[in-house]
């Protein structure tokens, strides 16, 4: 039997005495009552008297010791009443401090799941499935498309497409040459590969990361009752007190009536009380906390690691960008593009399926569609000959156009990849695409810093380009980037070596770092992943700023905790005072305690709240959704500004001045009108709450600026279109310039909004 069954069973028991022998002595035989309090006390004495035995035998000492006192004082002196009700909290306290453990308890259940079992070996043309426990070292194995790469290896195939983000964190997937080294756990992005294995599997990459998983978890130290804090203080003074008012009575009652009056229920049920209110509040903020324990450590904070893809940025790949030819449509070689990329399972090729479908273009099915792994490929679209892929699979041995030449230069100060595109055999555009940060991450950040977070670290195995990219935009104190699952923990064992840490991702890379936090958190919104398995917290919204929410929700359940400690143990010392003079008896001491033990579970109970003000009228989810959308589709407007101030880059004459006037409608028809109606329509609402009002003057200041600027594009592209003006370059300078600040500002005014939105709705 496992000790949080006899805990609960020794309650449960306890409880039942308590009633069977009031109502045998309300049937009018007190004595018999009394036995049977008395043979109920037994079992939770002689339990409590093990434990306090074994905790010395581990030199550890904790307020039990009182309880114990107490229970055996009232027995001793026929005071069984007064025994089974403190039995009865003791116990209590003892089976809610279980529940939290037991939240708490961890498993590498979904990280062992995910491991492969079985490898497709290959011995000459003949091809078995064995188990991976099988297969030697020299062997060779078949991946299937799909599949996770079983055992660690080489190439044995020209080019393999992976996807190693769970292993690295990059979001991308990776091309493998002949003779490169491939790692288990990765997903085979392409076509069926082969390859020889160069390690066993119990010595693979996949299975060293379950093993740092669970050596971490079981390095961190147990979660120590706050309880046990006061122990020190609190037993000697318990046994003066008692002793004092023995030896000045001569009456033993009296020091049972203090040890009685000073049984550490408050102590006992306070902490765990107010935790298990916390993770229920935590819950219904879509946070899981696993037990008081973490939500405990939560509220000691001091440093934040982060992985970045699918924590601080959303995760794979998204397109942020088009560069198109001279007189080529950027919408239209999306359109075919898109087509083209249908026949194809690569992650790059949904991307941009998807950008194209969100903005409204209609896709036609794709004809005699060809793939070179890690190249690209080629088809008809529509009678046109479409080819999309690296740059060298386009262009071939022929140099690549200016416009080209820029693409690549801006993918690279993006971090982002390229897609060329030739229509008809033609170089028609480049596609960029890259990993976008998070709507909330800034704002997620900044609300660490007022939770009290002093260090806020980047962790990842990307490219170091990549994640300075992302750390320039943020408030992050250090980047450490192309780092290993090894790495990841040596660097969160370093961090919490000073400080109470926390480690936050959402990868199977990042499991091993996860457990050897102090606590680590793990964004689950997605489904159940071995980070969500090892880590302490599972945020299970798409929603990166619950993490400070977290954190906040620690913060004032331990305080709550303490608080309550503390009042329940002022009314203890009164009582104690009250009961070392004589005006308490142990019954009436301990009636006393129940008492104060309800009012100490009722303050700890405030923790169910969440103890910050709302807002009049809260955003509701619809009404925040509907916003959401709105900009969304703002977004795709911003998109096209940005793609006409490129191309102005090259226009002239007739084309400089259609591409002006686009501009100009979108400007007018999609931001301003989104702009004013905020103002009339959305605006009203958010002012009901008080908090919001400076933040919404701001917003109206931007405003201002947006139809300023909007009002000089509209003169200029009216000018322009003036008969006998040249659209000459100074022209095009200043209307390309005008349309990147208004797209610039745009985008950063709606993260704002976005921002007083999240505040409204909570």
């Amino acid at each position: 039997m496992s000790t949080a069954t006899l805990r609960s069973a020794l309650f449960l028991s306890a409880i039942a005495v308590l009633a069977v022998g009031a109502g045998v002595v309300w049937l009018g035989d007190p004595r018999m009552g009394a036995w049977v309090w008395f043979g109920g006390t037994i079992p939770v004495t002689l339990s409590l008297l093990i434990s306090i035995v074994r905790d010395l035998w581990h030199r550890q000492f904790g307020v039990d010791a009182i309880a114990l006192l107490s229970m055996s004082g009232a027995l001793a002196l026929d005071q069984p009443l007064a025994a089974i009700v403190i039995a009865v909290m003791y116990s209590g306290g003892a089976v809610l401090e279980d529940y939290a453990v037991a939240r708490a308890e961890r498993s590498l259940k979904g990280l062992v799941d995910r491991a492969p079992r079985i490898a497709h070996r290959r011995i000459r043309d003949a091809i078995t499935d064995v188990n991976v426990e099988e297969v030697a070292v020299g062997d060779r194995i078949i991946v299937r498309a799909g599949e996770i790469t079983p055992i660690d290896g080489i190439a044995v195939d020209s080019k393999v497409l992976l996807d190693e983000s769970a292993l690295t964190g990059e979001s991308l997937p990776v091309v493998r040459k002949a003779s490169e080294a491939v790692r288990s756990g990765a997903i085979n992005a392409g076509d069926a590969f082969e390859m020889q294995t160069t390690a066993l599997s119990r010595d693979s990459t996949y299975a060293a990361i379950v093993k740092l998983a669970a050596s971490a978890q079981q390095a961190k130290a147990p979660f120590i009752r706050m309880a046990d804090h006061y122990a020190a203080a609190l037993t000697p003074l318990t046994l003066i007190v008692a002793g004092a008012a023995w030896l000045w009575s001569h009456d033993p009652l009296r020091a049972l009536a203090v040890l009685v009056v000073a049984t550490p229920c408050p102590l006992i049920l306070a902490a765990p009380v107010a935790f298990v209110a916390g993770v229920a509040r935590a819950a219904r903020r879509g946070v899981l906390v696993k037990g008081g324990g973490p939500l405990e450590a939560l509220a000691k904070i001091h440093t934040v690691l982060f992985d970045k893809t699918g924590t601080l940025t959303v995760g794979g790949a998204r397109l942020t960008a088009s560069e198109v030819a001279p007189a080529q449509s950027a919408d239209e070689v999306l359109r075919l593009t898109a087509s083209l990329e249908q026949a194809s399972a690569h992650a790059v090729a949904a991307a941009i399926v998807n950008a194209a479908r969100a903005n409204g273009l209609s896709l036609s099915p794709p004809l005699n569609v060809r793939e070179l792994v890690g190249s690209g490929l080629e088809g008809v679209v529509e009678g046109r000959a479409v080819r999309a892929g690296s740059c060298a699979f386009v262009f071939g041995a022929a140099s690549p156009p200016p416009w080209a030449i820029r693409a690549q230069r801006r993918a690279a100060w993006r971090s982002a990849l390229s897609v060329f595109v030739s229509i008809d055999g033609a170089p028609a555009g480049a596609l960029l695409l890259a990993d976008e940060m998070r709507r909330e991450t800034p704002r997620a950040l900044d609300l660490l810093r007022a939770a009290g977070v002093r260090r806020i670290v980047m962790a990842t195995g990307d490219r170091a380009e990549t994640a300075e990219t992302i750390a320039a935009a943020l408030n992050i104190d250090a980047v450490l980037a192309e780092r290993t699952p090894e790495e990841k923990v040596a660097a969160v064992v370093l961090e919490r070596q000073q400080h109470m840490t926390m480690m936050v991702g959402d990868g199977i890379n990042d499991a091993p770092a996860l457990a050897a936090a102090h606590v680590g958190v793990a964004l689950g919104a997605r489904g159940a992943s071995a980070s969500s398995e090892a880590a302490d917290v599972v945020i299970l919204v798409e929603r990166l700023d619950r993490v400070a929410e977290a954190i906040s929700i620690g913060q004032r359940t331990r305080r709550i905790a303490r608080q309550s400690i503390v009042a329940g143990m002022g009314l203890s010392g009164a009582a104690m005072a009250a009961a070392a003079l004589g005006f308490l008896s142990p019954v009436a001491g301990a009636v006393g305690q129940e008492l104060i033990d309800v009012a100490v579970i009722l303050n700890a109970l405030r923790a169910l709240a969440s103890g910050a003000p709302r807002a009049a009228r809260p955003l509701e989810g619809a009404e925040a959704s509907r916003l959401q959308g709105e900009h969304e589709r703002l977004g795709r407007s911003l998109d096209r500004l940005r793609a006409i101030a490129d191309a102005l880059d090259d226009a002239t004459g007739p084309p400089a001045r259609k591409l002006v006037a686009d501009a100009n409608a979108i400007v007018a028809d999609d931001i301003v009108t989104h702009e004013r109606a905020d103002e009339s329509e959305v605006y009203p609402n958010l002012v009901q709450a008080q908090t919001l009002a400076h933040g919404l003057a701001a917003m109206g200041r931007a405003h201002r600026e947006i139809r300023h600027l909007a009002r000089l594009l509209s003169r200029l592209a009216r000018e322009m279109s003036e008969p006998g003006v040249e659209a000459d370059v100074y022209f095009i300078r200043d209307a390309q310039h005008l349309i990147e600040t208004i797209e610039s500002l745009v985008r950063l005014h709606s993260a704002q909004e976005d921002d007083l939105y999240d505040l409204a709705s909570v």
